[in-house]
């Protein structure tokens, strides 16, 4: 269950794991030389030291070896559900590795062009450091104060702290070390004073009327500062472009981009849908040439003292473990598979068109019962798992959802509502967006026995705001 749980981008390092921790497990190789190696006698020799057990030796007379010097020896996987008709890449070649700075790290050197004192270095070094990863510093100045006091043995006060903050606030990128997402946003206008009167207006704008222009309350805004319509736009078109996460440019360009690996491929082959599990989740292992050699040397030798033994049972301990954990592989690629299929076979008709109001409604229960298999077992899978199709990548918990009724009594997927739903709220004319009652009335109007309450609930879900807050003007 373990197993089953990893994602394949970890499944590699995990195997690796195992390879380091069990020598008598191995991947596969085409050039693999038969019998001892120098790694394996290794191990043999340090089995042969192990300190004598309490007991007699009557325990090491009766060893039966002969499963393991017949059960393996043609022991090479042969359970991939997948082949990658891929060149080898070559593994010689220089991989370049990305220098990179990270967003604190910016911040200290700008630090240093401060000409300050030690201990004033001190002081804006703990400011620093007490910055968030988007760019916000969220703790108080009293707590700031109290950590230098109690960790540096360093006095200093409110006021101090603050006049280091101002200035830490004059770095790049602009908005940082400000306490809220107001402070952030006039700091970077108070940088762009000069280039114009919106940017002046758009100063007022949120130093008065902040939670009104969150809220787009423009009517308020526009009668509070006497602006025109043309005069808001240009404010609104100024307060847009500015950043609310400082911080997060910076951390995002060094974290690079995050990418999936799917675990499964879904292909359409002439009309007919095709299903294969990433490679990397086929390694192919086996036990060790090595191992295995050493159990017949010992099954042809005529004399068997208790040292040779008590190493040949450290071998077959060491072989059990490899045989556990290929079996537990196997079974988590048969499990994994079983299950993909069983999906695909339920939402055919999307996996063949990509249009997602083809889904129909699935619950975990729905191929638990088709694949014989506990629900936890399906949630499992379905939660850590992606598939790769030609109509783009997606997490396999996309493809569940509940039902819901038509007029017609043909239950459909919320799934395919949501999209619905998505697509009237795009479509729609943002200087006058389509309420929640409006929506359900259109959705109706299409066969969809839908309250309001749903609709809020499903647009909640789709994180998109009410439609006041979704007014363009």
């Amino acid at each position: 269950m373990k197993l089953l749980q990893v994602p394949t981008a970890i499944l590699e390092e995990r195997i690796k794991e195992e390879l380091e921790e069990n020598p008598a497990l191995e991947v596969t190789e085409e050039d693999h030389e038969d019998g001892l190696t120098d790694e394996t006698k290794d191990e043999f020799e340090t089995a042969e030291e192990f300190e004598e057990k309490d007991g007699s030796e009557d325990e090491y007379e009766n060893i039966d070896i002969s499963e393991y010097v017949n059960e393996y020896d043609d022991d090479v996987a042969d359970y991939k559900l997948r082949d990658d008709n891929y060149p080898e890449l070559d593994e010689d070649r220089v991989m370049p590795h990305r220098v990179e700075t990270s967003f604190h790290e910016l911040l200290l050197d700008q630090l240093g062009m401060l000409v300050v004192d030690d201990r004033t270095r001190k002081i804006a070094e703990q400011i620093v450091g007490s910055i968030d990863d988007d760019g916000y510093l969220r703790r108080e100045t009293t707590s700031i104060a109290d950590d230098l006091a109690f960790r540096q043995n360093i006095e200093t006060t409110e006021q101090e702290i603050e006049g280091l903050i101002k200035k830490i606030q004059q770095f790049d990128p602009p908005g940082v070390a400000a306490r809220d997402l107001q402070e952030c946003l006039l700091i970077q206008l108070q940088r762009k004073k000069g280039n114009g009167k919106s940017v002046e207006m758009a100063i007022d704008v949120l130093t008065y009327y902040f939670d009104e222009f969150t809220k787009k309350h423009y009517d308020k805004i526009q009668r509070g500062l006497n602006l025109t319509d043309d005069q808001l736009k240009d404010v609104i078109n100024q307060i847009i472009k500015l950043n609310p996460k400082p911080g997060g440019d910076v951390s995002e360009a060094n974290r690079g981009e995050s990418y999936v690996i799917p675990d499964f491929f879904i292909t359409n082959s002439a009309g007919k849908l095709e299903l294969s599990l990433n490679s990397k989740n086929a390694p192919d292992l086996r036990i060790s040439e090595g191992y295995k050699e050493m159990l017949k040397e010992y099954d042809r030798g005529s004399k068997k003292d208790k040292r040779q033994k008590e190493a040949v049972l450290f071998i077959k301990q060491k072989i059990d473990a490899a045989k556990w954990f290929i079996d537990a592989i196997k079974q988590r690629q048969q499990t994994l598979y079983n299950t993909m299929h069983t999906i695909m076979d339920y939402q055919y008709e999307f996996f063949l068109t990509g249009d997602e109001t083809r889904l129909r409604p699935m619950i975990l229960k729905d191929i638990a019962e088709r694949t014989a298999l506990d629900i936890s077992t399906v949630s499992r899978v379905a939660n850590s798992k992606f598939v790769q199709t030609e109509f783009g990548t997606y997490r396999l918990k996309f493809f569940f959802s509940e039902s819901l009724s038509t007029d017609s009594g043909e239950e459909v997927s919320t799934r395919e509502v949501k999209k619905i739903l998505s697509d009237l709220i795009e479509g729609e004319s943002k200087k006058k967006p389509l309420s929640d009652e409006k929506l359900t009335e259109l959705l109706q109007e299409k066969g969809y026995n839908i309250a309001r309450r749903t609709v809020a609930k499903y647009r909640e879900q789709l994180n998109i705001p009410v439609a006041r807050l979704r007014k363009e003007l």
